[in-house]
């Protein structure tokens, strides 16, 4: 009979405890399995939330508050961007290191959406996981003749119960102190046009609207859509343009006869200028800043999520270790049970070492199966969290997502047991066998 088998029945024998046992160290894996997937979809999707475009622009304050106000509709917004700025970015002085500037505005809510004003141009140049596009699963994106259309988010769908069709008032949200910005009932309804496929982002907990209708939806005449009132955005989503704009009307061939070295130089200077010292150039502005998603994310997931993960799975493991030294408390007390046992194998010609490998395997067999248990466990809990986790977030957490670093927990448990399964051995290693057999 092989030394697995031996140690196989043994666990067999004392069945309840083993359970027990093995049952322990599976919580442990559990929540190791649960902290590592849950963080890891939450740190991917967090930051391919801030990669969909290069910079934010907003008033001056929080760059934290920014991104969170901006990208996750967290906060509220820290400042109103002019349109102006807008103007500059799509046809002024910056408009050559933009591909594209997209106005955002956040405010109102609807049965607990918030209302995000922008342009079609979101959903035609943002992507999100990667190089993914927006879409529609029902209907479509608004456009820009579609005055009042809206277009619901996929958690925004189940949070109103607003079908494509069917037209809703927005409601005013309160500011910071709690007190209502603006308490006039009189909004012109919009109409959902779309609604949106889940995406696993911020997005889909909000209503789109087209900003234009956003400005205007205080107006009780319908005649005339133009705003009566200058546009402050929450801010501008920027796409840096990735090559440089050749400079018309300057002769750039010093053998052309309207070749003027100096004008070449400055304007090549001025072109030619890194998008990087673009948070530098408008710190210079007095009212205005350029914010990075990518980089603040980073630094967030780095310095808060990433030191809540820490301790998460610092108590994990904690359990792990405390499941381990119980597992080596209930082999250790059974090696009284067991002398006779012991004694009758190495009458019968089992080597000391044969006694101690039984013993050790014991240990890894329980411990393995905790593993395997644990693991199943873990993944099950995340599957029953999910819908949690996506109704408040909006991030998207599947029972079978799996992260590289549960492929070393068995490996991690068998040396545990090993080591915790060691001083049990050892007294089987030293024990006589006349002193077992004796009456």
């Amino acid at each position: 009979m092989s030394l697995w088998k031996i140690a196989f029945r043994s666990i067999q024998f004392r069945y309840l405890s083993s359970v027990l046992t093995a049952f322990s160290m599976s919580l442990g894996v559990a929540l190791i399995v649960t902290v590592l997937v849950i963080h890891g979809v939450l740190d991917n999707s967090f930051k391919r939330s801030a990669q969909g475009y290069d910079y934010i622009i907003s008033g001056k304050g929080s760059s934290l508050d920014v991104v969170l106000s901006v990208v996750f509709y967290l906060r509220q917004p820290v400042g109103g961007v002019s349109d102006v700025y807008l103007q500059k970015f799509i046809r002024g002085e910056y408009r050559h290191l933009v591909d594209e500037a997209i106005p955002l505005t956040i405010g109102h809510h609807f049965r607990g959406a918030n209302l995000v004003g922008t342009t079609p141009a979101f959903f035609e140049k943002l992507r999100f996981r990667g190089d993914q596009r927006y879409k529609c699963r029902e209907g479509e994106f608004f456009k820009e003749s579609n005055l009042f259309g809206a277009v619901l988010g996929s958690q925004a769908y189940k949070k109103t119960g607003l079908k494509v069709g069917q037209k809703f008032t927005p409601e005013s949200m309160p500011n910071s102190d709690g007190a209502v910005v603006d308490d006039d009932d009189d909004h012109v309804p919009f109409e959902i046009v779309g609604i949106m496929e889940p995406t696993g982002t911020p997005n889909d907990n909000v209503i789109f609207v087209n900003i234009d209708g956003f400005y205007d939806m205080h107006q009780t005449g319908h005649d005339d859509h133009k705003p009566k009132h200058a546009k402050s955005y929450s801010a501008l989503l920027l796409f840096i343009a990735r090559k440089a704009v050749k400079p018309e009307g300057i002769a750039i061939d010093p053998k052309s006869p309207d070749f003027d070295p100096s004008k070449v130089m400055q304007e090549r200077s001025y072109v030619n200028i890194n998008a990087t010292e673009l948070p530098a150039i408008l710190d210079e502005t007095p009212d205005i800043q350029a914010v990075s998603p990518v980089n603040e994310i980073a630094v967030l997931l780095e310095s808060v999520v990433g030191n809540v993960q820490m301790v998460l799975l610092f108590l994990a493991v904690l359990v792990v270790v405390v499941a381990g030294i119980g597992m080596m408390v209930s082999i250790y007390n059974s090696m009284n049970e067991r002398r006779q046992e012991i004694a009758i194998m190495r009458a019968l010609g089992a080597r000391r070492f044969t006694v101690m490998s039984v013993i050790l395997l014991e240990s890894i067999l329980l411990s393995i199966g905790g593993g395997i248990l644990g693991l199943f466990l873990g993944h099950l809990l995340v599957g029953s969290i999910s819908p949690w986790i996506s109704q408040y977030t909006g991030i998207i957490v599947h029972a079978w997502d799996f992260r590289l670093n549960e492929c070393f927990l068995i490996p991690g448990l068998v040396l545990l047991a090993s080591i915790v399964g060691f001083l049990p051995a050892a007294v089987a290693y030293k024990q006589d066998v006349a002193t077992s057999l004796a009456p």
